[in-house]
């Protein structure tokens, strides 16, 4: 324990840590903080102090969802919530010394996703069942960060007014080809068609996902319009008025970032406009994290803009607008971790204890990295050509406010 102890004790500085051994000796932390509730752990056997002492991130992961880590007062959020939060990365010098960095060279050979690997891993973690993920996502299965016009909105709000954001920036009319690069379970491409009167394709590599978007297009009567297929996106042909990424650049893997935006410039007609967002790094290019390679996305990584501006310039795209969401994702996340803390008893029914605790793990992390780690979404508007879309972004506006106004009269 004397590892972790002093580890603990230079660490955390803001939320009261108790920590408990195996041998019934109890270690104390921090301070008293309004903005951080009490946390008492338990380390319930022998070697786990040495387990989290030695990789914190990942050891705490594992002995959380083995039972071996005992949250007694407070939840896991709260204690993540008191290491990440007494070194917010906007606030820190240097980097985060007790979340250990992977090898970088790992780290890039387990971003090599070829096509089979890239389908394996896909399935991983999407084709864990459509009926866990309606447990905590809105009633469109929006996978992605929401858009929240007023921090007090609904999750469900505020991913409608993420779908109006992003067909604002995409400048539709009726008629357009739209390819939708990771549709999900469809709900972005049903909606472009409705508002906007566009032809849309969605790819995605999950069959759990394909089938949903499928039989949401069949039940709208309009599946001879908004069509689904299994493939990857280095496999589409053909060329799109628009095109759409939400939330798919994180699979790519740094390896392939030429590969996809010299494919997305391929696709896009000499007029076109393409949107990408995408989970990324605020700071400079780093490593993914080992518990989120390991058990969630395995091939996974959160670019930063420098690595996106420099393989997208390489291929002759032209960012034609850049918007950062900073604390979106915090407040879509914080919503999806009541909902999954809710839905307990029905996942341990679909699942096991450990698969709970996994990813409620996974949320929480998730949560206090959007908040204090250096992680945000960037929005990045493409063109081939620079006149494709107006000199001023006064459009983007104008449209948005449409769409939102729209949707507030068909729900009246």
């Amino acid at each position: 324990m004397w590892l972790l102890d002093k580890m603990l004790a230079g660490y955390v500085k803001k939320g009261e840590l108790t920590v408990v051994t195996p041998d019934g000796k109890t270690y104390r932390y921090g301070a008293p903080d309004p903005e951080f509730r009490p946390v008492t752990v338990r380390l319930a056997v022998p070697g786990v102090p040495r387990q989290i002492a030695r990789d914190p991130g990942l050891g705490a992961a594992e002995a959380y969802m083995d039972g071996k880590l005992v949250v007694e007062e407070g939840d896991i959020l709260d204690l993540v919530n008191i290491i990440r939060g007494s070194h917010k990365w906007e606030d820190s010098a240097g980097s985060n010394k007790f979340l250990k960095k992977g090898s970088k060279l790992r780290n890039l050979l387990s971003q090599l996703n070829w096509r089979e690997r890239s389908q394996r891993n896909v399935a991983h973690h999407y084709d864990v069942g459509n009926d866990f993920y309606r447990l905590f996502l809105d009633e469109d299965l929006q996978y992605s960060c929401g858009y929240f016009t007023d921090p007090s909105n609904s999750v469900e709000q505020a991913q409608l007014d993420k779908k109006a954001h992003v067909a604002s920036k995409l400048m539709l009319r009726p008629g357009l080809r739209v390819l939708d690069i990771g549709c999900g379970w469809g709900g972005l491409a049903l909606y472009l068609h409705r508002v906007a009167d566009v032809d849309v394709l969605g790819v995605t590599l999950s069959k759990e996902q394909l089938d949903v978007a499928r039989q949401r297009a069949a039940d709208a009567g309009v599946s001879d319009r908004v069509k689904f297929e299994l493939i990857d996106y280095r496999d589409v042909t053909g060329r799109f008025d628009r095109i759409a990424s939400i939330g798919m650049f994180e699979h790519v893997g740094q390896p392939h970032f030429r590969t996809f935006f010299k494919k997305l410039r391929a696709l896009l007609a000499d007029d076109g406009i393409a949107l990408v967002h995408t989970m990324a790094r605020l700071g400079g290019p780093g490593t993914s994290d080992k518990f989120m390679l390991k058990y969630i996305f395995p091939g996974g990584y959160l670019p930063a803009l420098s690595e996106i501006v420099g393989a997208s310039e390489q291929e002759k795209l032209i960012m034609a607008d850049c918007e950062t969401w900073r604390l979106h994702y915090v407040y879509t996340l914080r919503e999806w971790y009541q909902r999954y803390k809710a839905n307990r008893d029905k996942i341990v029914a679909m699942y096991d204890e450990r698969f709970y605790r996994l990813w409620q793990f996974y949320l929480a992390v998730s949560l206090t990295m959007f908040r204090d780690a250096p992680m945000g979404v960037y929005q990045l508007q493409y063109l081939r050509r620079r006149e494709a879309a107006p000199i001023t972004r006064d459009y983007m506006f104008r449209a948005e406010a449409a769409l939102t106004g729209a949707e507030t009269s068909l729900r009246a």
